[in-house]
């Protein structure tokens, strides 16, 4: 282990943002893929607009409006779904690897905490299901600064709580823009690329791409 703190994006790196929506698949019928990435993907776009705009609204009600949208752009899902899947959003489940890795850098002495999109509720939902309450030194959301990533007040959340330097965080994301946005703070910043995407922002690339958290123990 070579940093004093490991910090970690929530969802999509610790969480399966597309669980909400694998969980009903069998109602939501054929096109629940389509239905879960345009949902996650609306979601995104209107924290970014939201951050440009000045106009902030927590990430609960960005997740609602976009399970909204997505409704109205995939016919074939039944829209009366949306408590469900709502609910469903709470309880996302973790990665297979997270409990195991998150145990071993809180053994070998890192700090560790998220630094997310979601609503404080949101987190503490999604940490106290997954049980990652007890590993967890901090829970960071962007509530606190009214601005959604990329913003760099939202990075600097952990730089000023914990009276670190940037260099002295390692930061993890699955979203290779948020990965961007860390790397030009100065934070050390790995892409956990689960999907095998290609790359993009070179001009501010990770220190090292991983399919897997699991790779932390390992490679740093």
């Amino acid at each position: 282990m070579h940093y004093a703190a490991y910090v970690f994006d929530a969802y999509g790196t610790l969480f399966d943002v597309h669980a909400a929506v694998r969980r009903h698949a069998d109602q939501v019928g054929p096109d629940g893929q389509l239905l879960s990435e345009i949902w996650r993907a609306k979601q995104l776009e209107y924290s970014w607009v939201r951050t440009m705009m000045g106009a902030y609204a927590n990430f609960w009600q960005l997740t609602e409006q976009a399970l909204d949208f997505a409704f109205l752009r995939v016919p074939s899902a039944d829209k009366g779904l949306k408590a469900k899947l709502l609910d469903a959003y709470w309880r996302l489940d973790c990665y297979p690897e997270v409990p195991a890795v998150l145990k071993a850098l809180k053994a070998a002495g890192a700090k560790l905490a998220i630094l997310s999109n979601g609503s404080p509720e949101m987190l503490e939902a999604a940490v106290k299901s997954a049980a990652l309450d007890q590993v967890l030194d901090n829970v960071y959301s962007v509530d606190s600064v009214k601005r959604f990533k990329t913003d760099p007040s939202v990075y600097d959340m952990v730089t000023t709580g914990w009276r670190l330097y940037p260099d002295a965080v390692s930061f993890q994301s699955s979203n290779r823009w948020d990965v961007a946005g860390a790397t030009k703070f100065g934070f050390r910043t790995v892409w956990i690329n689960r999907s095998d995407q290609p790359e993009e922002y070179r001009d501010f690339p990770p220190a090292l791409i991983l399919p897997s958290l699991e790779g932390l123990l390992t490679e740093g």
